[in-house]
């Protein structure tokens, strides 16, 4: 079991903003981290955009989940994990993480914050603890009323896109993603007519899913000197 991403994101009609964002890249190549990084905000950004208030919800694409939980006041936490990870301690996760934020950054200053601009240790924190889900037992009990609750289960990411969109235009558009990252997307569509990798490239995680194949099967590479992620 593994996770990948813990956001806060501020759900916004025009634009969602990330006011923080942790990752755990440690499966993935060094030098694909930035881009990989850039792909996961962009994807917690669509999936919060196109998930309504007081909404709980999943993409489940193959092996990996992008869990979502946005609150009455417009506060969305997205996790990014594999398939293994349990869903109840998720969505318990990202209800924690963001009473937490909440608890430290009142909601009128979630507007004037810059992109990724927020510190609250506890989301970083939770990123590595529940790394394992059995450290989950305590915020679990507090949080029993969620083994009620309905989560909106996509099974693709472009099934949340509306009529007319495409996730290839988004990706384009984004200014949130690099050149580099573009053109490391437009790469890994050259795929697609390859049957081995038609399906990597319809994945959550277009990119990123890709990449992290490859690495499985290579043995784990270490960071260069003097560098961290």
């Amino acid at each position: 079991m593994k996770l990948f991403s813990l956001q806060i994101i501020l759900k916004d009609v025009e634009q969602s903003k990330v006011l923080q964002a942790s990752h755990e890249l440690s499966t993935f190549r060094y030098f694909h981290r930035s881009s990989i990084r850039e792909f996961m905000v962009f994807t917690a950004k669509l999936v919060c955009q196109k998930t309504d208030r007081c909404q709980r919800g999943l993409v489940k694409e193959q092996e990996y989940i992008c869990h979502v939980y946005v609150r009455h006041d417009n506060l969305c936490g997205v996790l990014i994990s594999d398939e293994e990870y349990p869903q109840r301690v998720a969505q318990t996760l990202l209800t924690k993480a963001t009473e937490d934020f909440a608890a430290q950054y009142p909601s009128s200053t979630w507007g004037s914050m810059q992109e990724e601009s927020a510190v609250c240790k506890k989301i970083d924190e939770y990123l590595q603890k529940y790394q394992n889900p059995a450290e989950a037992d305590g915020i679990m009990r507090l949080h029993t009323e969620l083994d009620e609750t309905k989560v909106i289960l996509h099974n693709t990411l472009e099934s949340l896109l509306s009529r007319g969109e495409k996730l290839d235009d988004l990706v384009q558009r984004s200014e949130g993603l690099s050149l580099q990252s573009k053109m490391f997307y437009t790469t890994v569509i050259c795929f697609s007519d390859i049957p081995s990798h038609s399906s990597v490239v319809t994945s959550l995680f277009r990119s990123s899913i890709f990449v992290l194949r490859q690495d499985l099967h290579r043995s784990p590479s270490k960071d260069p000197p003097l560098c961290r992620s």
